[in-house]
């Protein structure tokens, strides 16, 4: 789904935004015809939550540390920053539950018919917005046409809702409306997909497809100071670089939060001694204090929660259509160049798994001999030295490596790790180019980066096209690196409407092993398990692989 920033600390990032991978494969399946409710997937284990045991006591503030979203819109989020703002004060037909099923939000249940294209959705009684009016059907429909609407520049608004008929038309100004989405009565919305698309409804839940306030959205330009959405919680105050500070939302409709307020502290601070202080109630564990932290002697260790893998992978992408990554030996020498399973046990404890493909592990379709891209340096020059452009570093094209982060700050250790290894394997000196994140998405989408790193995906939803279609299919606009193959394309076409779900994952294996023979990444890391420090008084801080509303479950004890 989202970008993630990998150049935060990294525990931080993975131990607190994430959480449980599955031992299996899980997918959203297709739905038989006329099945209504919640969607079930295979199983997934239980998702990591905190361990307190006293009697919940209402109320309460709950405070951690944040960062600055690039936007509350959810129309035009695509990061995980903004995400976990966005989905708990707004909101769509259907969410993605503590048990990581597919289950009602603002819809209570819906029907599935016309062989799996047509859904229909019927909107809960107590669905309300912030100010009380009842979500009606006509919101459903106002708000994926704003979405679509070329004037609003939703960034990703094609691949999460690209297959609802006559939605292409209207972000392409061709048409007033969405024909695919009809009012069918006040509380009714009948939405038809392009196709029987088993993905169709997990993409509901994503940002792009939440449910807005017309009049709230256009009759204020600075809608998004007050907005008025459907979530468990209000945006209270937002002051940047200060607070976000969110507070309950007593009526909302899947039941009120146990915590009055959410405050995320935007100033910064070392969280760790922020954590020491009461100042904050979770943090991760960074490398640094690792082994202190996990010394049972250590009064913080009772504290401690091993957080499950995360569904995301960290690359580095490589455009195609410019010098010298438009020559494929190239791109296959950068990645046997790289020692991966030295840096993950020496530089990050072994706490961010080698990638060799494009799945994480547990993910559905995921196959661990999708590639062989093993250390081997003299198999890396050997490529060098058949490619166009051979071993002369005196012509060799410059390479930039664009990372996100303050101008002049210093690298990751990992990312100058792969540096020194290209330097010594290759002879290839790498510049690298630091900028603002949300300046870094905007360039990133425009496509203005020619190695591009410091950024990873994590899943929206448990199903193979969230990866391989939305990142690699030539047309797909989250394709940043030029990345084109016609194979490929046909194949991540083909899959969109198979529904033998054992012959549409074999497809997705063949497109993923033909994507990593042409080598449009390097893949990195996927997130393993991590550590997290949660204060006792604090129940049900549940961590998910994925970016998913959690903050209405956490409460406090009386402990």
């Amino acid at each position: 789904m989202r970008l993630l920033w990998m150049l935060m600390p990294v525990l931080l990032l993975i131990a607190v935004a994430c959480g449980s991978q599955s031992e299996s494969p899980t997918a959203v399946p297709t739905v038989p015809e006329s099945e209504s409710g919640s969607v079930t997937v295979t199983p997934i284990p239980q998702v990591q939550a905190s361990r307190a045991k006293s009697v919940i006591s209402e109320g309460g503030t709950f405070i951690r540390l944040y960062s600055d979203p690039p936007t509350l819109d959810p129309h035009l989020a695509g990061d995980t920053t903004s995400a976990g703002i966005i989905v708990e004060v707004f909101g769509g037909l259907a969410t993605i539950d503590r048990d990581l099923q597919i289950a009602p939000d603002l819809a209570e249940d819906w029907e599935i018919t016309d062989g799996g294209r047509t859904h229909t959705f019927h909107l809960r009684e107590t669905a309300t917005f912030h100010d009380g009016r009842k979500v009606t059907a006509q919101d459903v429909k106002w708000s994926i046409e704003r979405a679509g609407d070329p004037a609003t520049q939703a960034p990703t608004v094609d691949l999460f809702l690209g297959d609802i008929v006559g939605f292409k038309d209207k972000t392409k100004g061709i048409a007033t409306d969405v024909s695919g989405v009809r009012v069918i009565d006040e509380r009714t919305i009948q939405i038809t997909a392009d196709g029987p698309k088993a993905y169709f409804l997990a993409k509901l839940t994503y940002p792009t497809s939440f449910v807005l306030d017309k009049n709230n959205v256009t009759q204020d330009a600075s809608w998004l100071r007050t907005p008025n959405g459907t979530g468990p919680f209000r945006l209270a105050e937002y002051t940047p670089g200060e607070t976000i500070r969110l507070t309950a939302f007593e009526d909302y409709h899947l039941g009120p939060p146990h915590i009055a307020e959410v405050l995320h502290v935007l100033s910064g601070g070392d969280a760790l001694l922020m954590y020491e202080n009461d100042e904050i109630h979770v943090t991760g564990v960074g490398l640094t204090n690792l082994d202190s932290i996990l010394d049972p002697a250590n009064a913080l260790n009772k504290d401690v929660i091993q957080a499950p893998p995360s569904f995301s992978t960290y690359y580095m992408g490589m455009n195609v259509n410019e010098p010298p990554f438009d020559d494929p030996k190239v791109r296959l020498a950068l990645n046997y160049a790289i020692d991966k399973e030295t840096i993950s046990t020496t530089l990050l404890r072994g706490l961010l798994v080698p990638a060799n493909g494009v799945l994480p592990p547990g993910f559905p379709a995921y196959q661990d001999s999708a590639s062989d891209y093993s250390f081997n340096p003299e198999k890396a020059k050997q490529l060098l030295r058949e490619s166009s452009y051979g071993t002369d570093m005196e012509v060799f094209p410059d390479i930039t490596l664009s990372l996100p982060g303050s101008f002049g700050a210093s690298i990751s250790p990992w990312n100058e790790a792969i540096l020194e290894m290209w330097r010594q394997n290759l002879g290839i000196e790498v510049d690298v180019l630091q900028t603002e994140w949300a300046t870094y998405l905007q360039d990133q989408r425009a496509g203005r980066f020619q190695l591009i790193g410091g950024s990873g995906w994590v899943a929206d939803y448990p199903d193979p096209e969230n990866f391989l279609d939305i990142l690699l299919h030539s047309e797909s606009s989250n394709n940043h690196i030029g990345y084109s193959n016609p194979r490929v394309d046909q194949i991540l076409v083909d899959a969109r409407t198979e529904q033998d779900e054992q012959k549409r994952f074999e497809m997705y294996n063949q497109a993923e092993k033909l994507i990593l023979e042409d080598a449009p990444w390097i893949p990195l890391w996927h997130g393993d398990s991590g550590f997290v420090l949660v204060k006792p008084n604090v129940g049900d801080y549940l961590l998910f692989p994925m970016t998913i509303p959690r903050m209405r479950h956490v409460f406090f004890t009386d402990q």
